[in-house]
């Protein structure tokens, strides 16, 4: 009878084959997922290893089987948790609009519409830094390698791109809604630092980690230039207009046009006609909105850059 037995149901008896079966069990999970469920599961198994000082990779796994779980019971127990707490961390839902008009305009109640223009706002500071560290570490590293120092120093530095790519990841998943690890990749202890330097350094994640760091710079200057004037030109059309109906502006100062927030002497007009200023107030209005649709388009078009970038995809 036992030969008959399905050979996945017999537990792994060994840590690599552990996470080969938990990795099987979760093939067609999300990649972040995948990564933190491997990433619980060896630091979990190494530390009852360590515990449980004397007995070998199999018996610490069958005597952990009972509570911590075979790899397809953790699969579908990080399934069945990645579904919960999706559903709690998720922002509201707009609600659907039918009509052309009702999708364009029903874009202002969407919360991750205001998540990507902040995180456009802010991905001015944070490429600058990131270029700058990579630039720096590099240069630095390469250029202290023929010394003895130049080896730790490179080993920090590819430690540092680990550490921003998991900082970048939390910054993404708030911001754009784009799921991202919340685990690093786990590193074995007991390796020596040798094996973990050829780790890192074949961890295709390491290199396309400091190309979205480099990429960084030239879009976070976009982004920021994309959000402010997408923001200021709208508003811009949008309260001339009501200032001039309210009175905090002249109009028909001269033969061309009209004199916003200030008298004839200071020299600013425009060729803008009294007529024309609902027309400037539709057009501030439709440009406003258009910038919401676009914003939002770029916070999921860069969240899939990050993505791919960032996160190791988990090849069985």
């Amino acid at each position: 009878m036992n030969a008959t037995m399905p050979s996945e149901s017999r537990l792994p008896t060994t840590i690599p084959e552990y996470l080969e079966a938990l990795r099987a069990a979760l093939r067609g999970a999300d990649p972040a997922m995948i990564q933190d469920a491997l990433y619980d599961a060896e630091e979990y198994l190494r530390s009852e290893l360590a515990e449980q000082a004397g007995k070998s990779e199999a018996e610490v796994i069958a005597s952990v089987a009972g509570s911590y779980g075979a790899p397809a019971e953790v699969a579908e127990i990080y399934r069945d948790t990645e579904v919960t707490v999706s559903r709690a961390l998720r922002a509201p839902v707009a609600p659907k609009r039918k009509s052309v008009l009702g999708r364009f305009f029903g874009v202002i109640v969407d919360s991750r519409t205001y998540g990507a223009l902040f995180y456009m706002l802010l991905s001015l500071a944070t490429g600058i830094v990131y270029f700058t560290v990579v630039t720096t570490g590099v240069s630095l590293s390469l250029g202290l390698l023929v010394l003895i120092v130049g080896i730790p120093i490179l080993v920090l530095f590819l430690g540092l791109i680990r550490v921003l790519s998991l900082v970048e990841g939390r910054i993404v998943e708030a911001l754009l809604g784009e799921r991202m690890p919340r685990r690093p990749l786990y590193t074995q202890r007991d390796k020596g630092w040798l094996e973990r330097i050829k780790e890192i350094f074949t961890d295709v994640r390491t290199w396309t980690a400091m190309l979205y760091f480099l990429l960084m710079m030239p879009l976070g200057i976009a982004y920021f230039t994309i959000a402010v004037v997408g923001l200021v030109v709208p508003l811009s059309f949008i309260a001339a207009p009501i200032a001039v109906w309210t009175g905090l502006a002249d109009v028909g100062t001269g033969p061309n046009g009209w004199l916003f927030l200030g008298d004839a002497g200071n020299g600013i007009t425009t060729n803008v006609q009294m007529w024309q200023l609902p027309l400037l107030l539709v057009t501030g209005f439709v440009l406003f909105f258009a910038t919401l649709h676009l914003a939002k388009g770029i916070g999921k078009l860069h969240g899939l850059l990050a993505k791919h970038l960032l996160v190791r995809n988990p090849v069985v």
